[in-house]
């Protein structure tokens, strides 16, 4: 199909005349015209040019298109250049790769480069490699396989080693196992010629991917019926047996390859000194039952040494529970390596913690602290509670000397707290500190967990404020008084200089008003706010009782409405100055205030007229209002007179008629008035006399 010249060219056309339409007059609007015009000429040149569009090419390494095709696409190996001096000529390279399939593992990514394959993992393999045929539903899986990575092994597009390996022989399977486990003095001749001599790659009937069950495979080099065979082996059928109990199939560092540690009649191949006569009908029994067998080698007592507290299998003489009986390649014939061999009866001490007890993790391990057979000591310990703990933490010792010591501390429980193998929590405590705490303290969890709670005992962290161990403070704080309090509270705790401070805030006596755990009263205040300033202000709770105006936040007891209960820069420790403070709760009167006539004394100051707390007055007035207004309007003058029809000014009330505060009116009258009032006419209902 070929494209329409015409319709693009005519698309374009309308683009420009959109450009230049006219006719709109606001320029909102000619914008708004020119945006969904622009809008629904890309719209129709996209439905063209996907009408017009040749079909999704197939792309390859190096072939073109079929002939007749308009638009061909690039192959892969215009871009990817380096990819083709790298792997083309190797000697081995992937099918799909050798005959240009791309896109049989890849989705082709266009102008931005972009590895994206069609399926994740090893299931890119399986459409040419199925799972049956290499043995994904044998029981003996490769982990690498098992975990989805081919790639591991494989370089899935080319390589000098066979089955497209990324290295030969045995040094592909060197990338995860360890090669020096395999090159110790001795090694096993079999290795030499690599390792898929006795182990499958991807999967095996048989553990350790095996080729065979191991005896046989062994069998199949080590011919049992020879003299040499049977003369190494003390004429025991050991061809019944599982060769690896001796030993190591890779490589030792003693002889005939047996493992690291070699119990000594093994050594020695005096195999009769434990087991009966190879021509026994038993052979492979032992000559006595458990332990008494080891006993004829190993004093029990030396073993014990003068402990009475013995390990579990010691004493029920399960000695091969921890030791093997021929060789190991862990030290003392364990079965284990260090803490796992530990593990294999004490699970929950295996489970991962966030901190470990630093012994736990070290080589010694469980050694550090508990002898293997037995101890003198409850749980199997080298020394008595605190006394093993103090042996490593020599500065913890001190603690008792404190003025104030933790009696747990004293009693030498550290374990009361804490967790001898290790703990998701700081420290190694046993749990989250405030339950640890509960435990004995039981009464204060109902006391703090209130409404208001200080954060460190929401947070359980004790220790913030308390010394675990001990202390020369009282209740076992780090710190005396208000230095306590300053740790967290640095900012709020610096004095100001240019202003007021209160008083038990400047002298640090903080629990005067706060409670150092939890209150139920906001600022977690000892008391409610009235009676806890009343306490310190009696001459305010005083007036507050005999006054007969009340300021409503004196009343509610709401006295940091006003005042800071620290420090400020204003006087009498204000939060703002008048008339800013007031107008933060008299919001109604900001806005009249705002919009009218303000009267000038409550435009400066709202303490010109009214007292803060209380007053014998109304409306917490300063004095009676005739009085309060005869300060600056002189009732005994004409003009006053005139004003108010010569009524006497101490028989009036000039709030009847006038807004104190503000008004629309130049006179500061109410917004509504009577109307001959408003008209000035007093004598219509007042008789008027000079």
């Amino acid at each position: 199909m070929s494209w329409n010249f015409n319709a693009v060219r005519y698309a374009l056309r309308s683009l420009r005349y959109a450009k230049l339409e006219k006719g709109v007059a606001m320029s909102f609007l000619r914008s708004k015209t020119k945006v969904v015009l622009l809008g629904m000429v890309l719209l129709f040149c996209g439905v063209l040019v996907y009408a017009c569009a040749e079909a999704p090419q197939q792309r390859t390494l190096g072939g073109g298109v079929a002939a007749g095709k308009r638009l061909p696409g690039k192959n892969c190996l215009d871009c990817h250049k380096k990819f083709a001096d790298k792997y083309m000529g190797m000697k081995n390279v992937h099918p799909n790769v050798k005959q240009g399939k791309c896109e049989d593992c890849h989705l082709r990514h266009g102008i931005i480069p972009k590895l994206i394959l069609k399926k994740e993992g090893n299931e890119i393999c399986y459409p040419c490699h199925s799972k049956e045929k290499i043995g994904l539903n044998k029981p003996n899986v490769h982990t690498v396989l098992k975990r989805g990575k081919c790639t591991s092994c494989h370089n899935p597009h080319a390589s000098q080693g066979s089955h497209l390996l990324k290295a030969e022989g045995n040094e592909a399977c060197f990338q995860c196992h360890k090669k020096e486990n395999y090159e110790k003095k001795v090694v096993h001749k079999v290795g030499l010629k690599g390792c898929t001599t006795c182990h499958a790659s991807h999967s095996s009937d048989h553990k350790n991917l095996l080729l065979k069950a191991e005896t046989p495979l062994c069998l199949t080099c080590h011919d049992s019926g020879k003299q040499p065979f049977k003369k190494a082996h003390g004429n025991y059928p050991v061809n019944q047996a599982l060769c690896s109990g001796c030993h190591n199939p890779h490589s030792s560092s003693q002889v005939k390859l047996l493992k690291s540690s070699v119990h000594r009649p093994v050594a020695s191949s005096e195999c009769e000194a434990c087991h009966k006569p190879p021509s026994d009908p038993k052979p492979f029994g032992t000559t006595e039952a458990g332990s008494k067998l080891c006993y004829n080698c190993h004093d029990a007592s030396k073993l014990k040494a003068a402990g009475n507290v013995e390990h579990g299998p010691f004493k029920e003489g399960e000695c091969v529970t921890c030791h093997t009986a021929h060789t190991s390649e862990y030290s003392r014939l364990l079965a284990k390596r260090g803490n796992l061999l530990c593990f294999d009866c004490h699970k929950e001490k295996s489970e991962k913690v966030a901190v470990n007890h630093t012994p736990v993790a070290s080589e010694k391990g469980c050694l550090s602290c508990h002898p293997p057979h037995a101890a003198k000591y409850k749980n199997l310990l080298n020394t008595k509670d605190a006394a093993l703990c103090f042996s490593c933490h020599t500065k913890t010792r001190e603690a008792p000397k404190s003025k104030v010591p933790h009696a747990p501390f004293v009693e030498g429980e550290c374990n009361a707290c804490h967790n001898p193998h290790g703990s998701n929590m700081k420290n190694i405590v046993k749990g989250r500190m405030d339950r640890i705490c509960y435990t004995c303290h039981s009464d204060a969890e109902g006391k703090f967990l209130k409404t208001y709670t200080h954060k460190p005992v929401v947070d359980a962290n004790c220790d913030a404020c308390h010394q675990s161990h001990g202390s020369d403070q009282k209740k076992l704080v780090r710190l005396a008084g208000s230095k306590m309090c300053v740790q967290c509270h640095g900012d709020l705790m610096k004095a100001e200089t240019s202003g007021p401070n209160h008083n038990p805030f400047t002298e640090g006596e903080c629990l005067t008003c706060h409670d150092t755990h939890g209150s139920n009263i906001k600022g977690m205040i000892v008391n409610k706010q009235g009676p806890l300033c009343f306490s310190c202000h009696p001459d305010v709770e005083k007036g507050v009782q005999g006054g007969k105006s009340k300021h409503q936040p004196v009343l509610a007891g709401e006295c940091t409405n006003c005042h800071s209960p620290h420090k400020t820069k204003l006087k009498g420790l204000l939060l703002a100055t008048s008339p800013d403070l007031c107008l933060n709760c008299h919001k109604d009167l900001k806005t009249k205030m705002g919009k009218e006539k303000a009267h000038q004394p409550a435009a400066r100051d709202c303490l010109r007229c009214h007292r803060p707390h209380v007053s014998p007055q109304a409306a917490l007035m300063n004095q009676p209002i005739q009085n309060l207004c005869g300060e600056c309007h002189d009732s005994k003058s004409t003009t006053f007179g005139k004003a108010h029809i010569y009524i006497d000014a101490a028989v009036m009330n000039c709030r009847n008629c006038h807004d104190p505060h503000a008004s629309k009116d130049p006179k500061f009258f109410k917004s509504v008035l009577h109307a001959p009032f408003a008209g000035r006419s007093c004598e219509d209902c007042h008789i008027v006399s000079k």
